[in-house]
């Protein structure tokens, strides 16, 4: 069995590499032959210590991530968030590889969204306002930089202190040169280009008739039945795109939309695939929501390998 630590993996992780990964993922996911099993979801002696199982396999690889949220663990020094991916030999059935993936999930999980983005958003974008200011906004809006012309960050969060720092930390990723200042809700929503929410909230973030036509928004924070991020009323009026169309409407996002705006949900990988069906109007609302697939784990343990390899 090989192993790969946490220091490892997170040495061979690269945004480039999360983007190919989640693509290739996200095109496996509708293919032939490939099979998603619904994601479980649990949590230990603690009940606020969650973690979260999703598993898959396609005609080539099968494996699983185990997910994990401790919120507890800053005031030991520790990362709230921690992952593994396991990967089988699919002969003989037993665990193959293991790789400790924490850092790669934030990586994996932002690479999701920017892949979403360069079909749904307008290729000019320049204004992104995320909700959220923790780890996870960060790789979020680096990742939409390498693939979108962003100049400007408009940062919503409960704690205006965590914005300091914010544009250094994005530099720190590759995306320079960026201007990045604190905003209101309502503020954020009317200059964005696209809006990105990676929060644990449980209530709409903001008010639908606040974002403006042609609006490209990526939800990623709703994982488990009760998580919500955006206003019901703005899945009415978008076009709505996901990873995974049951999943989705069990634990994502549009588990609060109406029957009616859910039956026109795509997946993304359907678009990726043919190449048809994206934005094709430049006033279009569109709508990304990922609730993460065991495919994006599967896929950039593999590329995290391949590299290992390269480097032998």
């Amino acid at each position: 069995m090989r192993f790969i630590s946490e220091e490892d993996s997170a040495a061979l992780v690269d945004h480039a590499m999360a983007f190919e990964a989640a693509r290739e993922a996200l095109i496996a996911a509708v293919a032939p032959g490939t099979t998603l099993f619904p994601a479980v979801l649990g949590h230990g002696s603690e009940p606020t210590n969650r973690f979260s199982i999703k598993s898959g396999s396609t005609a080539d690889y099968a494996g699983l991530k185990v997910g994990s949220f401790w919120p507890g663990n800053p005031d030991r020094g520790l990362p709230r968030h921690n992952s593994v991916i396991l990967l089988f030999d699919q002969d003989v059935g037993r665990v193959d590889t293991v790789i400790e993936a924490g850092r790669v999930n934030a990586y994996r999980t932002a690479a999701a969204d920017a892949v979403a983005a360069s079909v749904l958003a307008r290729p000019d974008s320049a204004v992104l306002a995320v909700f959220g200011a923790g780890n996870q906004a960060e790789f979020e809006c680096a990742a939409l930089a390498r693939i979108l012309p962003i100049r400007t960050v408009l940062v919503v969060a409960r704690d205006a202190t965590k914005v300091a720092g914010f544009a250094e930390r994005l530099a720190g990723q590759g995306a320079s040169g960026i201007a990045v200042r604190a905003a209101a809700p309502r503020e954020a929503c009317a200059a964005a280009d696209v809006i990105v929410t990676a929060t644990p909230a449980r209530a709409p973030l903001f008010e639908a008739d606040w974002v403006r036509p042609g609006t490209h928004v990526a939800a990623m924070g709703a994982d488990a039945k009760g998580k919500q991020e955006l206003p019901p009323a703005l899945l009415e009026r978008a076009q709505l795109f996901c990873d995974l169309p049951e999943q989705s409407r069990t634990i994502g996002e549009f588990q609060h939309a109406s029957a009616g705006a859910s039956a026109g949900l795509r997946a993304l990988g359907d678009v990726l695939r043919t190449g048809e069906g994206g934005r094709t109007d430049p006033e279009a609302i569109t709508v990304f929501d990922s609730s993460g697939i065991a495919l994006q784990d599967l896929t950039i343990a593999r590329a995290i390998l391949a590299k290992a390899d390269a480097r032998l």
